[in-house]
């Protein structure tokens, strides 16, 4: 009876002195290996979609979630698959396709799902952006560990997924519970002695599971050699700009593609990028949703730019309206001159409505209406992306149904783009601030379309005088080094070349995403890069100044 006291007393004392771990002994890099290069691309299929309860499945190499569904008459498909899980979707006219958006933390995942010969659609969701993992090692850093307090953080080896934006630390007896508010994705780690069993899950369906062991050295990531080169273009810059990449002495290039007269004239990519990945094009999106507003504008779902911003607002907003920010118009807030104290960068002082103040804040509307104004609309400009953000707002007032559904049918699918991603904002709008994600080509596709005056195959997508407002130069940018001119959502920049300047409109985002529109010369140029945090944002700038522009002729 004694050894038996005794051996309960032990068990007891070493489920305490696990349930009671110091977080602290865990503050460490840990490791382990993803089960499979394929684990985090998921095939999507709604089968049965002729009976009364169609069924909408996930996979990888297995199903993960398997649930049945009513449909809607008018041909939407809405689906809850978990607290922060849905599809949303519209079939189309013909009955072949279905193109929507899945939901996952603050990510809207353009899907579009095929007809197959069997009665049901298909089709595939990356939730890390990448068509397939290059490296399957998986590493956790749990930083600032005390008693119960810790914050975890993942990293993959394959650093073309753009990281993780992780929160919401709780710890109960040996568990360990975190989230992604990105992607959506949900973390569970059990710990052990000198280990970490953790499990990944899709809202509260097990994904996957990784056995994590203290790192003894270097963390490999990225790293990865360019798949393909281009040699036969017969041009010396080329070769040169191709050579200094591969060098490091471009660092962080992901891709180049030229266009002329609509013709794609180059195509590369580097670091293990590739044609099908959809690159963060942070505020290159800008542009896209200053399309938004246009397309709008076109189908007289609201009236004149000159009407102010508060007419689209929610009712609690208006208590914020007096005579001056009344004068905050659509035109004021497309070429950021709204006048609000809402300057991302170039200041001595913190603006009230900057985006790192507004995004920190409950409610982001509130605190950007709030602000004070600095200067009368539409007098001085000063970049800043609480401009395009209410303008989202306002968007999301005007038009009818969800706001994703509308940019998807009435501008990605009019120049058949689907692999795409569009970051939402507080409460779930798509986020006019930034962070649409879009491949090369499609960024290229969206900078030809202006090129040819909102034109494409044939059909008048934008209207040509959008375009022409688009494109102006409203008033240099107070806050910039350069002082750029600046249109609707639009920088414009000069370069020099062989003694000739040339005239520039880019979609710039930080970290060095560019699409440069060059209409004297009928061409397009994208650049990705990944220059975030090494001062080269403006690498694309020098790339096509010195190695490109000075070998298309007009």
């Amino acid at each position: 009876m004694k050894f038996q006291n005794i051996i309960v007393y032990l068990l007891f004392s070493i489920s305490f002195s696990i349930s009671a771990q110091d977080m602290k002994a865990y503050t460490s890099g840990w490791e382990g290996k993803i089960e499979n290069t394929k684990t985090f691309n998921f095939s999507i299929e709604i089968a049965k979609f002729q009976s009364e309860n169609p069924i909408f499945i996930i996979s990888n190499d297995q199903v993960i979630i398997e649930q049945s569904f009513k449909k809607i008459e008018n041909k939407m498909i809405r689906i809850d698959l978990g607290e922060n899980l849905s599809f949303e979707g519209i079939v189309s006219e013909n009955n072949n396709e279905i193109n929507g958006f899945i939901k996952s933390g603050i990510l809207l995942y353009h899907i579009k799902l095929t007809k197959t010969k069997t009665d049901s659609f298909t089709g595939v969701w990356n939730i890390l952006m990448v068509d397939k993992l290059k490296s399957q090692n998986f590493y956790l850093s749990l930083e600032n560990g005390a008693g119960n307090n810790y914050q975890a953080y993942p990293v993959l080896g394959d650093n073309r997924f753009t990281g993780t934006w992780c929160a919401n630390f709780q710890k109960e007896n040996d568990i360990i519970y975190f989230s992604d508010i990105k992607t959506g994705l949900k973390f569970k780690g059990k710990l052990g002695d000198q280990k970490i069993q953790l499990s990944i899950y899709l809202d509260r369906y097990l994904i996957t599971q990784i056995a994590l062991n203290k790192s003894q050295a270097d963390w490999q990531i990225g790293n990865f050699k360019t798949d393909k080169q281009y040699k036969n273009h017969q041009n010396s810059k080329l070769d040169e700009l191709e050579y200094l990449i591969s060098i490091d002495s471009l660092p962080n290039t992901h891709a180049i593609l030229i266009s002329k007269k609509g013709k794609t004239i180059y195509e590369n990519y580097f670091d293990g990028y590739n044609s099908k990945i959809p690159h963060d094009t942070r505020s290159v999106s800008k542009s896209i949703s200053s399309a938004i507003v246009g397309i709008a504008k076109d189908k007289s779902l609201f009236k004149n730019l000159d009407q102010s911003i508060f007419e689209f607002l929610p009712e609690k907003y208006q208590v914020s309206k007096d005579d001056l920010k009344h004068k905050i118009d659509f035109i004021s807030l497309l070429t950021m001159s709204s006048g609000l104290d809402a300057i991302d960068f170039g200041t001595t002082k913190e603006s009230k409505a900057s985006e790192d103040s507004y995004q920190n804040s409950q409610d982001w509307t509130k605190t950007v209406v709030d602000a004070s104004m600095i200067h009368e609309p539409n007098k001085f400009a000063n970049y800043g992306s609480a401009n395009p953000y209410l303008l989202g707002v306002a968007m999301d007032s005007i038009v009818s149904g969800s706001l994703e559904i509308f940019i998807d049918n009435n501008l990605f699918k009019k120049l058949g783009i689907s692999n795409y991603i569009i970051q939402t904002d507080n409460i779930g709008r798509p986020y006019f601030g930034g962070g649409m994600y879009l491949t090369p080509k499609d960024m290229m596709k969206f900078g030809q379309l202006y090129l040819q005056k909102g034109k494409w195959e044939n059909e008048q997508v934008l209207s040509e005088q959008w375009i022409v407002n688009s494109f102006k130069n409203y008033r240099n940018l107070e806050n910039t080094n350069d002082k750029n001119g600046y249109g609707f959502f639009w920088w414009h920049h000069t370069y020099q070349v062989n003694g000739k300047a040339i005239k520039s409109i880019e979609a710039r985002g930080t970290g060095g995403q560019y699409i440069f529109v060059l209409p004297a010369l009928q061409t397009v140029v994208v650049i990705t890069s990944g220059n975030y945090r090494n001062g080269k944002f403006q690498q694309p700038e020098l790339i096509l100044e010195k190695y490109i522009l000075p070998n298309i002729k007009e």
